[in-house]
């Protein structure tokens, strides 16, 4: 399993789970802080700014010490209404895109699977990216025209 955290520029950082393991609200959290050093390094100028964060409500990032630990980042966080695949750029845009290129491709390690997935990410021209964020502001405005219904129907 890999987390990935992206913006209209590219990747910031991806975190593959360790096999056999599962994301906890703690795990998650220490995530949060390798993500905000990774911003300080690949994106500074929004160390000046307020992030927008935006994620799942998945059990482990809705648990108090993520709460906790997005407040004390001082990261703003933009709601996301319970079971709205549709609204998550990842799920709609970005996973997608990639299964379909790793579709039919034999690995032999976990490792293996790491490097083809950074190659994918790194082969990508940051115009990919802005036009999958750029989808959001459609998606919620339809979902709000639609009063919070499924946007993908």
């Amino acid at each position: 399993m890999a987390t990935i955290f992206w913006d209209s520029r590219g990747i910031i950082c991806i975190d593959f789970l360790e096999k056999g393991k599962t994301i906890t609200g703690n795990y998650y959290a220490s995530l949060l802080d390798l993500l905000n050093n990774k911003i300080k390094e690949k994106r500074p100028h929004l160390m000046k700014k307020k992030v927008l964060f935006h994620h799942d409500n998945a059990p482990a990032h809705t648990s108090a010490i993520v709460a906790k630990k997005l407040l004390e980042l001082g990261y703003q966080i933009l709601p996301h209404p319970p079971y709205s695949p549709d609204l998550a750029p990842s799920d709609y845009y970005l996973l997608p895109n990639m299964k379909k290129w790793l579709a039919g491709k034999k690995f032999l390690s976990n490792e293996e699977v790491i490097a083809e997935t950074n190659y994918y990410f790194a082969d990508l021209d940051k115009s990919y990216y802005m036009e999958g964020i750029a989808k959001l502001e459609h998606r919620w405005t339809k979902c709000i025209e639609l009063e919070r219904d499924y946007v993908e129907k």
